[in-house]
């Protein structure tokens, strides 16, 4: 489903206006019967106006950003936690995934901690293993987040197919240096700053608690 362009009003109220204002002084002319100098002097000013206006209304539809098109996501909503975690860290990721799915872009969404999945939620693709590609593992050893805007751009996206095959956009943030959260968006390039800096927030809280949860049990 494509989603509505805010902008496009905006785009279009020059072309209209000045399209209006041109075909007005044509009636004017028209109906006329004896043309003063004045009324010439006005015409001139009101076409060159006009045009003015037209021409705005030309390098608006070109350069203006539009808002990006959002999908409807290929897969089956679900909300699956790892069964063994005890009930104060399925509490943790419920509570932090939910945040992240309510309050950003995000609509799909893998915890992948010490080679295994923790957590999958949101719009989730059929296969449930995460087999770490190029990307993630890049991830997990430079232990700094990658945001893949337009994931159609991208050939490593096969790596991502345990998110939905139409997702359009990705964020795989580290959590410590022990895991991944990947998120995956509906519309491309639509992370902003401030959704990032959320994002990282949320991981390094989770970072603190699956060390202290998961590391006491080694």
């Amino acid at each position: 489903m494509a989603k509505p362009d805010p902008n496009r009003v905006l785009r279009r109220l020059p072309l209209v206006v000045g399209g209006l204002g041109a075909g007005l002084l044509l009636v004017n002319r028209l109906l006329t019967p004896e043309l003063t100098a004045s009324q010439a002097r006005g015409d001139v000013l009101g076409v060159i106006v006009s045009a003015v206006l037209i021409l705005t209304g030309l390098i608006w539809q070109q350069v203006q950003p539009r808002s990006p098109d959002a999908v409807q996501l290929i897969g089956k909503e679900d909300f699956v936690l790892a069964p063994d975690l005890s009930k104060a860290l399925k509490t943790e990721l419920a509570w932090a995934s939910h945040l992240l799915l309510t309050n950003t872009v995000t609509r799909s969404l893998v915890v992948f901690y010490q080679g295994r999945v923790l957590l999958r939620r949101g719009i989730l693709g059929p296969k449930s293993e995460v087999v770490p590609g190029p990307i993630l593992k890049r991830v997990l050893e430079k232990q700094r987040p990658v945001y893949l805007v337009d994931l159609k751009v991208y050939p490593g996206r096969i790596e991502f197919d345990y998110l939905p095959e139409n997702t359009q956009g990705i964020i795989c943030q580290p959590i410590g240096d022990q895991g991944a959260m990947i998120l995956g968006a509906n519309v491309p390039r639509s992370y902003t700053q401030q959704d990032e800096n959320w994002i990282a927030g949320i991981a390094d809280k989770l970072a603190v608690t699956l060390s202290e949860e998961i590391g006491s049990r080694e």
